[in-house]
């Protein structure tokens, strides 16, 4: 029986996944290219539905579902599909929530012509985040009707069967924030020895200089690099809760990643306008000054987060930002008022 911890951590991960198909849209292309063995090209139109849907019940009242993802794929053929994110054990109950999603699903884009009323189930899927020995390669619908049976498969993605290079390799980034759990085995390890500890940060120092370069191919956006990194911070500070010096370790990097990006769209924010002023102003001057004006900016908002973190000393944050400590001091006392 899950305890109320457990449904807690559940639903951040769950909330971290509905996060990044919502917030990146087109991440969920190559997932669902790997998992129905589709051929988008990542072009196509995605229109999601409410995930909210009342399941109606006799003398009770309605129970409100709540899916991870309903969607449609506006290809050549639309097709409808439903994807679920787990991390518990496998048991039954979870065929009979999915069943439950998706014939509310059908039910709620159903057609009446005629007296005749016809029900599309979506394509469901499972994301496992972690895999057990009871995990199978997929779940089944049997639907005995008195016009015949129908069955078909619910296939299941397992997590932690991915490896760093096959998911760049496929484009399946959406798998990222979830990575962490193909090392959670290792915690114990990784919080009590320091070069193992570092062999996990050299990993994701690894994964955060993948995102960089994406973004500078144009294979994904800022924003979209912006909650990977966001998220993959989430989900390993709730997962790594018992253990301090991975929670601490890969934390303080996602950290770090989040206040650069951050720093650096407001660097080029502070130039983009400083050109707009030159160019306005009809002089190299106002450039020069808009982009002086971009980068000090930049550098103050950086310190500002830093301070807001606690984990670094003025001195630290002075020599990171480059700022000087008098600035950075002075920052710390605005923080404080």
């Amino acid at each position: 029986m899950s305890t109320g911890k457990e449904k807690n951590m559940a639903n951040i991960y769950d909330g971290a996944f509905r996060t990044i198909l919502n917030d990146c849209r087109k991440l969920i292309i190559p997932v669902i290219n790997e998992i129905f063995g589709e051929t988008y090209t990542g072009e196509e139109e995605i229109r999601f539905y409410p995930n909210e849907h009342f399941l109606d019940q006799q003398d009770k009242a309605d129970r409100e579902r709540i899916t991870d993802t309903n969607f449609t794929v506006l290809g050549k053929i639309p097709k409808k599909y439903h994807v679920e994110c787990e991390s518990s054990l496998p048991d039954g109950k979870i065929m009979i929530r999915l069943f439950e999603y998706d014939a509310q699903i059908a039910l709620d884009e159903s057609e009446i012509t005629e007296e005749t009323l016809t029900v599309t189930f979506p394509n469901t899927a499972v994301l496992y985040l972690r895999t057990y020995k009871k995990t199978p390669d997929k779940m089944k619908y049997v639907l005995a009707t008195p016009g015949g049976t129908v069955q078909y498969d619910v296939p299941i993605m397992k997590m932690q069967t991915y490896s760093l290079d096959e998911i760049f390799e496929k484009g399946l980034l959406l798998l990222i924030p979830f990575h962490i759990f193909s090392h959670e085995s290792s915690f114990p390890e990784y919080n009590s020895n320091e070069q193992r500890l570092e062999e996990l940060k050299a990993e994701y120092r690894r994964i955060l200089e993948r995102l960089d370069k994406q973004e500078q191919q144009g294979m994904i956006g800022a924003f979209d690099k912006r909650t990977i990194i966001e998220l993959s911070g989430d989900v390993v500070k709730e997962i790594a809760q018992k253990y301090e010096n991975v929670q601490k370790g890969v934390g303080d990097l996602m950290v770090g990643a989040l206040i650069e990006t951050e720093a650096r769209t407001i660097l080029n924010q502070g130039i983009k306008q400083g050109i707009k002023q030159g160019i306005k102003q009809g002089i190299e001057q106002g450039i020069k000054q808009g982009i002086g004006q971009g980068a000090s900016a930049a550098n103050r908002e950086t310190a500002y987060r830093m301070l807001n973190g606690g984990r670094l000393s003025v001195q630290e944050i002075a020599e990171y930002t480059g700022l000087s400590v008098a600035e950075v001091e002075s920052l710390a006392e605005v923080q404080t008022v």
